[in-house]
């Protein structure tokens, strides 16, 4: 190999390994995983093989079991993450454009943004009954106050000097905030998207472990009913993998190209 092929082969061989560093965590956990199966030997109630997690997963897809699951929580998911995403931007917005509003919501958000989503699944069960319902009321409750609270925030930001120098040009208020004030609020309105989306994730799976009759949580919640630690690590396993790929290839690309739409970051 030449000098000149040997350095063109260096970056590539880099990039590969950069590519699959996020990999190596869970290979070095797999490893110990086995290594605790085949010195301990841990009875299959506490810590099945890893074999039999992948059986079980397969049983799980091939009788339908694990995709029903897996739609119900994403469909509880996408009605509350909707509803707390649009309330939190309108009155986000509106509190933005007027301090008077924002001064009234900030001691209601600074209390309500303490208490985790989880802690209303009682209220919710009291409130709502078990069932959908409960479930994405939680999941509304997760959502909202991150997203009021960051599109507030983002509209308190925008330079006043950008909007009186679209306004002197005639534009109107609305148009101002339309193609203005929400642009450049933007950015934080998907962070705070970003982040709502993954605690609402969580207070999903929460609320399904005693509020619901289906879904990944129930799904944990049954098995450990009978000690089928090899249906909860599966479950596990599917949420964990289920929410990175939410954050990392939807919400994490989602929220770049919103901030390097509007010119906080470079494109290179």
């Amino acid at each position: 190999m030449t000098t000149v092929q040997a350095r063109a082969a260096g970056p590539g061989r880099l990039g590969q390994l950069r590519a699959a560093s996020p990999i190596i965590p869970f290979v070095v956990l797999l490893l110990i995983w086995a290594g605790i199966v085949a010195i301990f030997e841990p009875r299959t109630t506490t810590l099945p093989p890893i074999q039999r997690i992948a059986n079980t997963a397969w049983s799980m897809i091939s009788d339908g079991s694990l995709w029903t699951n897996i739609l119900a929580s994403l469909e509880r998911l996408v009605y509350g993450a909707i509803t707390g995403v649009v309330t939190g931007v309108v009155l986000g917005v509106i509190a933005g454009l007027n301090r008077r509003v924002a001064k009234f919501f900030e001691p209601l958000i600074m209390f309500f943004s303490g208490l985790s989503g989880i802690v209303w699944i009682p209220l919710a069960i009291a409130w709502l009954g078990i069932g959908r319902a409960m479930v994405i009321f939680v999941i509304w409750n997760s959502v909202f106050f991150l997203v009021f609270s960051n599109t507030m925030l983002g509209v308190q930001l925008v330079p006043r000097v950008l909007e009186d120098g679209v306004q002197t040009l005639g534009a109107s208020r609305w148009h101002t905030i339309l193609h203005v004030t929400i642009p450049g609020a933007l950015p934080n309105m998907m962070a705070g998207i970003r982040a709502g989306l993954g605690f609402g994730w969580r207070a999903l799976i929460a609320a399904e472990l005693v509020g619901a009759s289906s879904g990944l949580g129930h799904m944990i919640y049954s098995a450990s009913q009978y000690l089928r630690s090899d249906i909860i690590i599966t479950g596990c396993i599917v949420i964990g993998l289920m929410g990175m790929t939410l954050d990392r290839l939807v919400l994490h690309r989602l929220e770049m190209r919103t901030i390097a739409r509007w010119g906080m970051v470079s494109d290179e």
